[in-house]
């Protein structure tokens, strides 16, 4: 299956979560709004998520898929399995031992991640009790990227990428117990969602294990034991939890600072959920399909493959990305008003939610940048050099918060980890360029221009039409403006495509070609 066809099972996969995820957050922002209760649930959710994406996408999937892979090529399926059994038994204690020991520390916990909830003794309260709840979801996510690395690296794509899409269905079943029930007027609803982040944890589960006995490859479990294969996961998982996670870093980072101010947290949240789609659908998707195709390219040698497959990444990758960082830039109020602002959810929020979501849109190519080119060091079994990249940037995104936050508030939080994104962006680049693991060939460059020029014709065109449907965009009734939201998405996508076509940048044929190449 070529590439292009990965990644495009992979982003609509995806596509479904986020759009899904979206439907969710619309009724929490209904439900909850920006208060006491929004906040407490949001750092119970975002704590083992946070860990999930630092233990189990981040460092996880960059030290075990290349470990796996190699082996699968080298050693074949009965050594690949033995391989992936005795790290699944050092995972399994680990995590076992670890959420136990969360368990107890929870409160301090909370002291770390939320200092400012220490001024609400009730909202801290909830905040400990909510992720209590929630944090058995990090054992059962870490099983879970184990087995989608699994997958993956049999060339089996779908699976996984529709897990988290069982996430969502949960939530939005929970969500609709509470408007059932009545109960949206307390922490009864952060109660009610957090028992759902929990049963949505072992439903993904398994699914994942009902895929992989599909797959014809079974794992048994073993007594943990330190073996040569677990060793060499330590080696590269332990830099790749910082080289990994950056991005989660950095966005944790800017909660710790956000619960000083009311309400900061949830409008942060709220910006981070549309900015997430773009770099969940392209980001994502490329780094999940690029890491395993690129371990096979550097095991066998064949630099001009990995090249080629690099450059068709960052194509493909700003194909998508620049027009949607534009669009989220331009139109950041429209966007929030019409997808969240009802119930609790003021005009007052929207408007502060915007302004967060404009300055992350300026991050989003750097974000994107950041899931192409890791796999580079990955592929390498380099995970040093992207933890010293990624330090450098968490350094950048604490000084700039702390220097912005008196003066911007929340949005100087926003602002800094963009600046962090692009300075880690660029470290990684410029070192795989040095280093000859990748050069920029002239297809790449020429264009990358062109894809720059046509996203700010789409920038200009939207955010004219913006005015002129104002009326429509805030209309009483949610489905007109629904349909207003989508008939501007809509306009901005033909016109950018229309302007990549006319600039001769972008091929249907070529298009169509890629897609259906073997490799």
């Amino acid at each position: 299956m070529s590439m292009l066809k990965n990644f495009a099972t992979v982003g609509v996969a995806t596509l479904t979560s986020r759009a899904l995820g979206f439907v969710r957050d619309i009724m929490i922002a209904a439900t909850l709004g920006s208060g006491p209760v929004a906040d407490a649930f949001f750092v119970a959710f975002r704590l083992p998520n946070l860990f999930r994406r630092l233990f189990a996408e981040g460092a996880f999937n960059s030290a075990f898929i290349p470990i796996f892979a190699g082996s699968l090529q080298e050693d074949g399926p009965q050594g690949a399995r033995r391989v992936a059994e005795e790290i699944l038994a050092g995972l399994l204690m680990v995590l076992l031992i670890f959420t136990a020991l969360a368990e107890i520390a929870m409160p301090l916990m909370i002291h770390i991640l939320a200092p400012g909830f220490n001024e609400d003794p009730a909202k801290f309260d909830l905040a400990v009790v909510l992720t209590q709840i929630t944090f058995p979801y990090l054992l059962c996510m870490s099983v879970i990227a184990f087995l989608s690395g699994i997958l993956n690296s049999l060339g089996r794509f779908a699976a996984a990428a529709f897990a988290p899409v069982l996430l969502n269905i949960v939530l939005i079943g929970t969500l609709l117990l509470v408007l059932l029930f009545k109960v949206s007027d307390g922490p009864t609803a952060g109660y009610f969602l957090a028992w759902g982040v929990f049963a949505a944890g072992f439903v993904q589960l398994a699914a994942l294990i009902w895929s992989l006995l599909r797959a014809g490859f079974p794992i048994s479990f073993r007594r943990p034991a330190y073996t040569s294969h677990v060793k060499s996961l330590l080696k590269l998982g332990i830099p790749g939890i910082v080289a990994g996670g950056v991005t989660q870093l950095n966005i944790t980072i800017g909660t710790i600072i956000a619960s000083f101010q009311a309400g900061a947290v949830s409008y942060l949240y709220y910006a981070d959920r549309i900015y997430q789609l773009p770099l969940g659908v392209v980001g994502i998707a490329i780094g999940v399909v690029l890491l395993p195709d690129l371990t096979r390219k550097v095991r066998a040698g064949n630099e001009v493959a990995v090249d080629y497959a690099q450059n068709r990444a960052m194509e493909f990758a700003m194909f998508l990305t620049l027009p949607a960082a534009i669009a989220l830039a331009v139109i950041p109020a429209p966007i929030i008003a019409v997808l969240f602002q009802r119930g609790q959810f003021t005009s007052d929020a929207t408007h502060m939610t915007a302004m967060a979501l404009a300055a992350y849109a300026f991050g989003l190519p750097a974000f994107v940048l950041n899931k192409v080119l890791s796999p580079g060091f990955f592929a390498r079994q380099d995970t040093k050099t992207p933890m010293q990249f990624a330090t450098i940037g968490m350094v950048i995104n604490v000084a700039g918060s702390l220097i912005l936050f008196p003066f911007l508030a929340h949005v100087g939080i926003a602002i800094a980890t963009t600046a962090a994104g692009w300075v880690n962006a660029l470290l990684l680049g410029v070192t795989l360029w040095r280093r000859g693991h990748f050069r920029a060939d002239a297809m790449l460059i020429r264009r990358l221009i062109l894809f720059s020029l046509s996203s700010l014709i789409m920038g200009v065109g939207i955010y004219w039409l913006s005015g002129v449907m104002a009326p429509w965009l805030h209309a009483a009734h949610l489905s007109t403006r629904l349909g207003a939201l989508a008939g501007l998405v809509l306009f901005g996508v033909l016109l950018f495509l229309v302007a990549t076509i006319g600039s001769g940048a972008f091929s249907l044929r070529e298009f169509k070609t890629r897609f259906n190449r073997k490799s």
